[in-house]
């Protein structure tokens, strides 16, 4: 994100990935200008007149058509996930793109206000990455969460990724056949962790997760 001050918190690369399937999950369509709104600055900020918006908007777009094209047809995607470094673990590989995706569920809660209870378990499997200190008020997650094994791959966590969106996917934008519990998703490429973007706004190699607030913890059933 070249020419975004430091008094503005963008989401990077990573975080944008996860934002979209947050995005794209809400069983309404949200406006783009909405959540486009926030992707320069996680407040919604304008940022300044020398920040390219239009690339960034149409790069943005592009994926979030990708995504949606995926997510619509239950096929398999590649998360823009990136291997931090050899000594980081799954978890921590992962955590910026479940970030970007508890900040689009916490910026627009139709997901979480209509079916709560019914993506309990995918919604766990993605924020068990998160601090739990975060998860406030949301005791049945955490009770969730402490039954599951942390992955112990890369791969593990990604697929985990793309089985938990679409297994959301199949509450909040039901179609024929929906991916039943267990099942794999429709494939169109690899099921590997580092998959990059062709075409992608500059980014800070390592990406940050949001503070406090900023992790998206589910509202309070």
């Amino acid at each position: 994100m070249d020419g975004i001050p430091d008094t503005l918190e963008p989401l990077d690369v990573v975080m944008i990935d996860g934002y979209l399937c947050g995005v794209l999950l809400q069983p309404d369509a949200v406006p783009a200008e909405r959540w486009l709104a926030l992707i320069p600055d996680v407040d919604g900020r304008k940022p300044p007149n020398r920040f390219d918006l239009a690339t960034m908007r149409a790069l943005v777009l592009r994926r979030h058509a990708e995504l949606d094209r995926a997510i619509g047809h239950r096929q398999w995607f590649d998360p823009w996930v990136y291997q931090l470094d050899d000594e980081a673990s799954p978890s921590e590989t992962v955590l910026p793109w479940v970030a970007g995706f508890a900040t689009a569920v916490d910026a627009f809660t139709a997901l979480m206000d209509r079916h709560d209870d019914a993506i309990l378990e995918p919604l766990a499997t993605l924020y068990r990455h998160l601090d739990p200190d975060d998860l406030e008020d949301a005791d049945a997650l955490l009770a969730e969460i402490e039954t599951l094994a942390p992955p112990e791959t890369l791969a593990e966590a990604v697929e985990d990724l793309v089985r938990s969106v679409l297994l959301m996917a199949d509450v909040s934008r039901p179609v024929a056949g929906a991916l039943a519990k267990g099942a794999a998703p429709v494939r169109g490429a690899p099921r590997h962790a580092t998959a990059a973007p062709p075409v992608r706004p500059a980014a800070r190699p390592a990406a940050r997760q949001p503070a406090g607030p900023r992790s998206g913890p589910p509202r309070k059933r």
